[in-house]
Formats: structure tokens, sequence, C-alpha cells
């Protein structure tokens, strides 16, 4: 099984390979999309020799998992959103909800509709039990992505780290949702 291109309403989600770097450099070079991940802008040396090559991993795809680079298809057909993931787990019956949008693309409520084609391909398609995610408690847009798909909060944990972002000390956030869960709540 190979990761299929997903369609939304407004999104076209493509199976991200390397002719996508530049997008994903320029993704990763605005400091405030990475505020709650790295604090920092990436430089397009440490996006394509570390990002990249996890992005691309071919375990990834033959689970029909991995990266999605979603662009607009209807207010301005093509425009790059930001790109969507169910990232590989040690777990084969579940994976790691992510997404992570440009700027611009913030608030109108793409990275809800890209994940919930995520979110139905992982269930309907893969056939996995569970799908998970995490971000810092302070998070509060992605929190609420998460609320809006239906996941769980299950739990808070608060790590040390070396070089601390503003709002650690408040945890990372773990959701999850189902496949019984979703089948019961069909809003999912």
């Amino acid at each position: 099984m190979t990761r299929p291109t997903l369609r939304t309403a407004r999104i076209v989600l493509e199976p991200l390979t390397l002719e996508h770097t530049d997008l994903l450099v320029g993704l990763d070079s605005d400091p405030e999309v990475l505020r709650h991940i790295w604090g920092r802008a990436l430089s397009r040396e440490e996006v394509v020799g570390t990002w990249m090559a996890r992005r691309t991993r071919p375990d990834a795809d033959a689970r029909a998992l991995g990266y999605w680079v979603g662009h607009d298809a209807t207010d301005e057909p093509g425009r790059f959103l930001g790109w969507w993931s169910l990232g590989v787990d040690d777990d084969p019956t579940t994976a790691e909800l992510g997404y992570r949008l440009r700027r611009d693309a913030w608030g109108r409520g793409y990275a809800t509709e890209g994940a919930r084609a995520l979110l139905a391909h992982a269930f309907d398609t893969v056939g996995l039990a569970s799908v998970w995610a995490e971000t810092m408690a302070v998070n509060a847009g992605s929190r609420g992505v998460l609320e809006k798909l239906g996941l769980t909060h299950v739990g808070t944990e608060v790590r040390r780290w070396a070089d601390p972002l503003p709002g650690w000390e408040q945890g990372e956030v773990r959701y999850e949702v189902r496949a019984e869960d979703r089948r019961a709540n069909h809003d999912v």
C-alpha cells in the first residue's frame, strides 16, 4: 500500500517527496511557525540534512503513512499551505498525527480539514486502532484543532529541556482518538 493523494473541499494533499524540499525550507524558515517546536527558524541545511530524511522514510510509504504536502484547491489553486502527517510509530496499530502550516493559512480551518482527511485515511483505509498527537500545552491553536477533530486529552508531561522554550513549564499535552471512538462520533 502506498500513500494516496487525498482531497478535501479546499485542499489537495499529495505525498511528500524530495521535490517539495524548497517548500518545506520556506515553511521552516519562519520563526513564528516554529515557535512551539524549535523556538527559532531552521536553516536550509537543518531542513535538508535532518528533517527531509525523516519526512521521506521508505518504511512510512510501505504502510501508507508519512507526510503529505497540502495545496489550496479553491481560492488560490496550487498555493502551498503546509504539511500534514501520519507518523510511523513503533506500534503498527497506531500513528502520530501532525501538521505545520504557513502563517497565512492559520485560522482558516485548513489544519482541521487536512487532518480530518488524514484521520479518515488512517482509520478507514489503513485500519489503524488509534491516532495520537502531542503539542505544547501553551499552543492553544493546535490544541483547538485536536479537540475539533475529536481527539481527547489523555495526559500532560513536563520534560526538562537543555534549551527550554517559553511555556515549557506547562508541559507537553497528548491527545488520542481510537477507531471505536471515531465510529461512535460521526462528526470526526
